[in-house]
């Protein structure tokens, strides 16, 4: 049955502290900020980021309002490119009225986001396996820029994967913290 006002919210990322601050974890930086960003701006109850490896394969952090489930956040703990198996256990058990992932895209520049529906996946292997569970692909997509290559020669697979700069990492976070607020006032009202 679906939630009227429930929304799902999942960034792709790679769990482990190698990966911590990777252009592939944008995705877990962004439902990070969105979560604290929840709990600042809003009387929503916000839980902690509680594991659920068991049921969901994921991190999860719920939203409730007065007692109402209304959100979820999740982080899938399957790695990246098996993102749709965390996935569509959640969708299983809750049918949002907004589900809305969050990936890397490294055809838009570090620090640009774009907020849209209906794009390719252009290969990326975590948004294909999430594609590959999610029946209406009519979802929202916040696709976050990473590219910041410049000269070097450097396939992608292997830049995502590097740590970024703490300069690259002040970049990411003030874009990703003026989309946050962006998103919840276009498609998170309560």
């Amino acid at each position: 049955m679906l939630q009227k006002n429930m929304f799902i919210v999942t960034g792709l990322g790679n769990p482990g502290k190698e990966y911590e601050d990777t252009p592939h974890n944008s995705g877990y930086m962004f439902v990070e900020q969105l979560r604290k960003h929840l709990m600042e701006s809003t009387n929503l109850q916000i839980s902690d980021w509680e594991n659920e490896k068991r049921m969901f394969l994921s991190d999860i952090c719920k939203i409730t309002k007065e007692g109402e489930l209304v959100g979820i956040l999740q982080k899938p703990l399957t790695y990246m490119n098996n993102s749709g198996s965390a996935v569509g256990l959640l969708l299983q058990k809750y049918k949002p009225k907004e589900y809305i992932l969050v990936h890397d895209d490294l055809d838009i520049p570090l620090g640009k986001l774009k907020i849209q529906k209906n794009k390719s996946p252009k290969g990326h292997k975590g948004v294909m396996s999430v594609e590959s569970v999610v029946k209406d692909k009519e979802f929202l997509r916040v696709r976050v820029g990473i590219e910041n290559r410049g000269e070097k020669i450097i396939s992608g697979d292997e830049y995502v994967l590097i740590p970024y700069s703490k300069k690259e990492l002040a970049i990411l976070n003030g874009a990703i913290k003026e989309s946050v607020a962006d998103l919840f006032e276009r498609y998170l009202q309560f």
